[in-house]
């Protein structure tokens, strides 16, 4: 068997004879006159890398510290991990942990991009809140993993099947001139459901109670629930302490994401998120689409809509041909690097 080092030498002594440009006549006299070691030469460089590539594919799932990808869509910031190539066997843990503002990454949760358990999709997205719960589906993360795969190069498709917990989502990507960038993401969300007693199961006709106030909203499920409130005055809510409330209300056996819209002119929506396992985000893919699909059946928008958020707009179509909701918005990298595994808690 021939060793590890003397299989690199080897492979450093062919790209040398096979890049030097300088010296092709000899090159090609070289090679003529030593065919077979040649040969020889470069199988044992081709099988050597091969093994090399698996070895360190084999270490990166196997080792404590994992690459990451910080990415936000309208500000909705996650940590993203691909687990094909790094195992996270508690991501649970690791939300937690990573998602810390001042000990971790900082992030509004970690997704994780997987192989799909079906022929019908092309990836898999897991996503876990900052909380450690795991969420059905996020709008703002699928359309930053249609960005992370086609500029990464992992594919070079520009329609994406994306299999959620909620159901395959299609991404269609909108490519730059230069074929290289990802400028922006419309994604299929299905259709909304208004009744999933799973979900929301209202003890009464009665508004809700938080705190000193009552609140009266629409039930719209994006396959996760939400709550959307619409106010007169969206400065005057108190988001983080009346959110909170409302999530845990006893109408939501699963909490809920709630969502306080005001119309802010024609098709204009000026929306503030609390999430459940994450409170306040700075935009919310599935919240903007309830938020659209209720300004729609309480006759406050049209079908199609801009929902205003703190990280930026999101553009909203409810179509009428299909019933489903299309979401339009950017997606972008902020940075990346290594963290280690989080320690499993000693007994």
């Amino acid at each position: 068997m021939v060793s590890i080092r003397f299989a690199f030498k080897l492979q450093s002594i062919c790209n040398k004879i096979l890049t030097n440009r300088k010296k092709k006549a000899k090159r090609r006299f070289f090679l003529l006159q030593n065919s077979s070691h040649i040969s020889l030469l470069l199988y044992f460089c081709i099988v050597i890398k091969a093994k090399r590539n698996h070895l360190n594919e084999t270490d990166s799932k196997m080792t404590n510290k994992i690459h990451f990808t910080k990415m936000h869509g309208a500000g909705n910031d996650y940590i993203y991990v691909d687990t094909l190539l790094y195992n996270i066997p508690d991501p649970e843990a690791a939300a937690i942990a990573w998602s810390a503002p001042h000990t971790g990454i900082g992030s509004d949760g970690l997704v994780l991009i997987c192989k799909p358990t079906t022929d019908a999709a092309d990836y898999r997205m897991r996503i876990f809140n900052a909380d450690g719960s795991e969420a059905m589906m996020c709008g703002n993360a699928s359309r930053c993993i249609g960005k992370y795969l086609f500029e990464n190069g992992l594919t070079n498709k520009t329609e994406i099947n994306l299999e959620t917990l909620s159901g395959i989502k299609v991404l269609n990507l909108h490519i730059a001139d230069d074929g290289k960038t990802v400028k922006s993401v419309t994604v299929d969300m299905l259709e909304p459901r208004m009744s999933v007693p799973e979900q929301y199961t209202p003890v009464s006709d009665e508004p809700l109670k938080a705190a000193f106030r009552t609140f009266k909203g629409t039930f719209v499920s994006m396959g996760n629930p939400h709550y959307v409130v619409f106010v007169d005055d969206i400065k005057d809510i108190d988001i983080a302490r009346f959110g909170s409330i409302l999530e845990h209300d006893k109408s939501f056996p699963q909490r809920c994401n709630i969502e306080f819209a005001q119309v802010v002119g024609t098709n204009n929506i000026r929306t503030r998120v609390w999430e459940r396992g994450s409170g306040i985000t700075m935009a919310c893919g599935t919240g903007a689409c309830a938020t659209a699909v209720a300004a729609y059946l309480t006759g406050r928008a049209e079908r199609k809509s801009n929902i205003l958020m703190d990280g930026g707009t999101l553009e909203i179509e409810w179509s009428e041909a299909d019933g489903h909701v299309y979401m339009t918005g950017p997606a972008a990298f902020a940075f990346e690097g290594e963290i280690n595994l989080p320690e499993a808690n000693e007994e």
